[in-house]
């Protein structure tokens, strides 16, 4: 979270990707930080899937992921 407010504060857009595992920790940090960046969750875990399931998930994500950056002022 902190990485997408930096870059945010530079004037670069960008969407958060991260395993559903952490919902709760980034609502949490969010919290914290006093930001809400946009985020897309996907399925966990992914360190010990192949390149074609992480391309798999990557193809569900990304229309969601399209969407987050279009609404972005």
């Amino acid at each position: 979270m902190h990485d997408i407010k930096d870059l945010e504060s530079r004037g670069i857009l960008a969407v958060g990707v991260a395993t559903t595992e952490f919902v709760q920790a980034a609502a949490v940090q969010n919290g914290f930080l006093g930001y809400d960046p946009a985020v897309v969750f996907v399925q966990h875990p992914i360190q010990d899937r192949t390149d074609d399931e992480i391309r798999a998930l990557a193809d569900i994500a990304f229309d969601e992921i399209m969407a987050k950056l279009q609404d972005k002022p």
